[in-house]
């Protein structure tokens, strides 16, 4: 069994900036939910997917931005995209996804927990983690859990994290944490980058094994005392950033058994009124599937 856990944040992100605006009968911007809606249809049309779940921030905040308030917030989102988070999901539900809307956790950290639960059962073979987003490249295992990136056609297993970045899953976070990671506003730390950081994690392991004195590094990369420099003055600062990258295992979620994410088809009513919200009846015709 092979089950699938799609981020809808980044479909409803990616719908928005690359498929055509479209406006309901009311005015409101639907073309991100149209695009994500075609994109999830998409999905569960392929063959050998059967069994998924797709996770949203259901607000763009987290438990994340009461530890670090430069942690990425709403600020800067547009209007127009965030108005179409509610519809999102419930056009997921529609479809006949099941779909964990998150609030206090991140749909990453909802993700990184289905994961680490459904990858212990005996009766699932593989969980395909479907978003290129590297912070979920930790909870990689093996060829047993791996990302998926649908827009590039390309599939990420261990292997593949440790070409990538230089080290394991276990250690991205650390590795986060020193190179930074624009994208969710942790900075890093001054002067390191990914080749350096990559050697001494690869030399030393954590963030906290690595010695005060670069004469001690395991590793050599240059600018070393420099870099041992900033690290041994802002250690603690690089400890915050690593908690940030981190993802939850521990979050809440319903239906986390793989019978209960098997695709039965969409909900005829409820997708039926969606699609006339936003204006796609099309999609109606190439449902393969009712319940």
């Amino acid at each position: 069994m092979r089950i699938h856990l799609v981020d809808g944040t980044w479909e409803l992100f990616r719908a928005h900036f690359g498929a055509p605006p479209h406006r309901d009968a009311e005015g409101r911007e639907v073309g991100a939910v149209r695009g994500l809606l075609r994109s999830l249809h998409a999905l569960v049309a392929r063959e050998g997917v059967t069994h998924l779940a797709c996770a949203f921030d259901s607000q763009i905040e987290s438990f994340r931005n009461e530890l670090f308030s430069s942690y990425k917030t709403s600020a800067g989102v547009p209007a127009e995209l965030l108005a179409q988070f509610p519809l999102a999901e419930e056009a997921c539900e529609a479809l006949g996804v099941v779909t964990w809307g998150m609030w206090e956790f991140e749909a990453d950290d909802a993700m990184a927990t289905a994961a680490a639960r459904l990858a212990s059962l005996p009766e699932v073979d593989q969980v395909v983690l479907a978003s290129p987003d590297k912070d979920l490249s930790q909870c990689i295992q093996g060829d047993r859990v791996i990302q998926w990136d649908r827009q590039r056609g390309r599939t990420l297993d261990e292997a593949g994290v440790r070409e990538r970045f230089g080290v394991g899953p276990e250690l991205v976070p650390d590795w986060l944490a020193l190179v930074g990671d624009a994208a969710d506003g942790i900075p890093g730390l001054p002067g390191w980058g990914p080749k350096s950081a990559a050697a001494v994690l690869a030399a030393h392991g954590r963030i906290e094994e690595i010695p005060d004195d670069p004469a001690g590094w395991k590793a050599k990369v240059r600018g070393a005392e420099r870099l041992a420099v900033v690290l041994r003055e802002r250690r603690q600062e690089a400890l915050l950033y690593r908690r940030l990258a981190t993802l939850r295992t521990d979050v809440p979620l319903r239906d986390l058994e793989p019978e209960a994410l098997r695709w039965r088809g969409a909900d005829r009513e409820r997708l039926e009124r969606i699609c006339a919200t936003i204006g796609e009846r099309g999609l109606l015709t190439r449902i393969a599937r009712w319940r």
